[in-house]
């Protein structure tokens, strides 16, 4: 077992929380484990993009509202960066507007989900994302 302990499996999604409130990260990691995928988290937007680059994760689920760096920059650098192709973006924001939407979607978000949202509601959307 303890080749487990090392790092995540090497089958199955992995899943990177970038969310500097620690009550809704664990909210996420919550959901996460018990969907059986593996995950990491960052509380800085300054912290995210190397961590993005260095463990390559399948979803990143994205604060809009972050210290340092916004999730809006963050989005564009995962964009802009074509070793992250494949990473998938779920930005999440407290500011639900359609023009906050719009410029997350504009930016490379993959989906948008509006906090608080239900844990039904992003599990789904975690699952979609994760599927295509």
């Amino acid at each position: 077992m303890s080749a487990l302990a090392a790092g995540p499996p090497a089958s199955g999604p992995r899943v990177l929380v970038v969310e500097d409130e620690d009550n809704i990260a664990a909210a996420l990691e919550f959901l996460i484990t018990r969907e059986g995928y593996a995950h990491d988290r960052v509380a800085s937007g300054s912290e995210a993009l190397p961590r993005i680059r260095a463990t390559r994760p399948d979803l990143v689920l994205l604060d809009v509202m972050l210290p340092e760096v916004s999730g809006y920059d963050i989005c564009a650098g995962i964009r802009t960066d074509p070793a992250l192709v494949a990473v998938k973006v779920l930005m999440m924001t407290a500011r639900g507007s359609a023009q906050e939407r719009r410029r997350g979607i504009e930016l490379g978000a993959d989906g948008f989900i509006s906090k608080p949202f239900e844990l039904k509601d992003l599990r789904a959307e975690v699952r979609r994302l994760l599927a295509g």
